[in-house]
């Protein structure tokens, strides 16, 4: 859960900064909360990102896959 709440104060501060549209960022982002379960949190990030590619699709089927 450390790691978890890590990446959660590390996404605040992506917010914060305004690199949440760049999409490597964004599919970083995906692939923590996916990995870690949380595929409501990586839901609603893909859903905001400006553009999505092969590897957004990829982790958010993986995740789902993977956790429901």
């Amino acid at each position: 859960l450390e790691a978890l709440e890590k990446g959660m104060q590390i996404h605040v501060q992506i917010l914060n900064s305004g690199f949440e549209s760049d999409l490597f960022v964004g599919n970083s982002l995906l692939d923590m909360y996916a990995k870690c379960g949380i595929v409501g949190y990586a839901r609603n990030v893909f859903d905001i990102m400006p553009k999505r590619d092969v590897v957004s699709w990829t982790i958010m089927v993986a995740g789902y896959a993977q956790h429901g």
